[in-house]
């Protein structure tokens, strides 16, 4: 069919290609936003943060008094230079993950569906304890979208490494 298969690429079909490629998509608007997110705050000043932390608070119609409101914008306020770079480099490294990631996912890499299951297990728990906190139907979704891209790549990797375990059958003639 033309396309050569090169180690360490992963064999592929088209369907399971457009949904591993829809991922490395979202794996890379995520660490873009996050990207510019964390540079973006950096770039700002802690002031100018602390301002827009209460114009997000007073535009999104929630009550200032409210808990998570008052929180958001209390720890606006204790941010300092040092704080906005650790969030900066912290933003620069989770990006790097993803981007990462999503190149691998791209090219069908084999070693990209090894970082798909260890990205998505690392945070299994802290979702699992945040549904139990709090449950609502976003937590949910993040849950179960999680659970399926680490139970569906770890099947394609059991797959995988079967398959390459297994002999290949010669017919005497």
């Amino acid at each position: 069919m033309g396309f050569t298969q090169k180690k360490g690429d992963l064999n592929i079909n088209s369907n399971y290609s457009c949904g591993v490629r829809a991922l490395a998509v979202f794996e890379t608007l995520k660490g873009v936003i996050v990207l510019f997110t964390g540079f973006g705050l950096f770039s700002l000043g802690p002031q100018k943060v602390q301002t827009i932390a209460e114009l997000l608070v007073r535009y999104s119609h929630l009550n200032p008094a409210r808990h998570y409101p008052q929180v958001f914008i209390e720890a606006s306020s204790h941010l300092s230079n040092g704080r906005l770079r650790s969030v900066a480099v912290l933003a620069f490294l989770y990006a790097t993950f993803r981007l990462v990631e999503a190149y691998g996912l791209w090219r069908m890499r084999a070693w990209a569906e090894w970082f798909a299951i260890l990205s998505g297990a690392i945070y299994l728990p802290i979702e699992v304890q945040s549904l139990i906190r709090h449950a609502s139907l976003l937590r949910e979704a993040v849950l179960l979208t999680n659970v399926f891209i680490v139970v569906f790549f770890s099947y394609r990797r059991l797959l995988d490494r079967e398959s390459s375990t297994q002999s290949p059958v010669i017919e005497a003639t």
